[in-house]
Parts: C-alpha cells; sequence; structure tokens
C-alpha cells in the first residue's frame, strides 16, 4: 500500500471478511467499501476470485481489474489441502464446496470471466509454484476478451519476492493509472 502511495496512487485497501460463506458474500462485503468513483481492484491469489466476483456484481464501480498470482482452481490435490485447512478453520462441508467450486478460478465459470469487460491485467507466479500454476494464468488469457499478460513475479510470501517488491509496485501502479 504505501508502494503505491508512493507513486501518487490513490489506495483503499478494505479488510477481505474472516469466514466468508461464499465468493459473491465476499464481493457483496466488498463493494460496500467500494467509493463512489470506478476504481482499479489489484487482487492477489485466491483474493483473484473475490476481485473477479466484484467486477461482475458491480461492474460500473470497477474501472480496471488486475489479478496477481491467481491461485490455480480444480487441481485434486490442491483441493483436498484446502479442503483439509478450511475444515480445520471450523468451515462447514457446504460451505468449502462452495468456496472450492468454478473453472479457471474458484467462485466463477469460464462464461463468467469471458463478460467481463473492464481491462484485466494478469501477473503470473514467477517461478509458478503448485498453488500458482502457469496454466491458470494461460486459461484466464484465454477466457477473458480483455486481457493482458503482465511481467510476472514470485508472490509476497514467498522468500524470493522481496527484491521484486519494487517492480511488481511499478508494474500495478502503471495498470492502474492506465
Amino acid at each position: 500500500v504505501a508502494g503505491l502511495q508512493d507513486l501518487a496512487v490513490e489506495v483503499l485497501a478494505p479488510d477481505r471478511p474472516h469466514q466468508p460463506s461464499s465468493w459473491a458474500d465476499e464481493a457483496q462485503h466488498l463493494t460496500a467499501a467500494l467509493p463512489g468513483q470506478p476504481v482499479t481492484v489489484i487482487a492477489g491469489s485466491n483474493g483473484c476470485s473475490a476481485a473477479v466476483r466484484l467486477t461482475l456484481a458491480s461492474p460500473e464501480r470497477i474501472e480496471r481489474l488486475l489479478l496477481a498470482w491467481p491461485a490455480t482452481a480444480s487441481d485434486l490435490d490442491i483441493d483436498i489441502r484446502t479442503r483439509r485447512g478450511l475444515s480445520d478453520l471450523g468451515a462447514s462441508p457446504q460451505v468449502i464446496d462452495t468456496l472450492l467450486a468454478g473453472q479457471t478460478l474458484r467462485g466463477t465459470t469460464d462464461d463468467d470471466l469471458a463478460a467481463i469487460t473492464q481491462p484485466v491485467g494478469v501477473l503470473p507466479c514467477v517461478p509458478e509454484n503448485r498453488y500458482h500454476q502457469r496454466r491458470t494464468v494461460d486459461a484466464l488469457l484465454r477466457a477473458m476478451p480483455h486481457a493482458l499478460e503482465l511481467p510476472g513475479c514470485p508472490e509476497p510470501p514467498h522468500p524470493g519476492f522481496p527484491p521484486h517488491a519494487e517492480f511488481f509496485i511499478r508494474t500495478a501502479a502503471k495498470f492502474a493509472l492506465m
């Protein structure tokens, strides 16, 4: 946030709900935080699902969408691990099924993705990993008619991210201010 603000990007960073029962519920929560004018939404990993749902729910309020390190969906091994983690946090089987459902991204169909008319930047995880696979980026670029690939980097929890932080901030700011 501070890095974007240093580059004259106005930032609103609402907290995501702690335990949403669906991506649509999370989008509804985030909609309440949107200002009156259209904004650029920057989301990372599973937050990309919430950002897409937000864009679909309030398209007139979203000017651009940056999907950084989109989380891979429909991968049996990842889904098993995620299911276990959500269950350990107390999520019901129904909520878990809802959160894991989707095609290229959780919480969305590829038809949903194709309906997004805003410019979309897709920033891959480089190097890719089990949770942020290259195939997800490729599928997003195919599904979304107004998507373009941005230069990638490791995601923030990765120990390789710090040397790329400034690059990521500049890439995100440039996309937001286009």
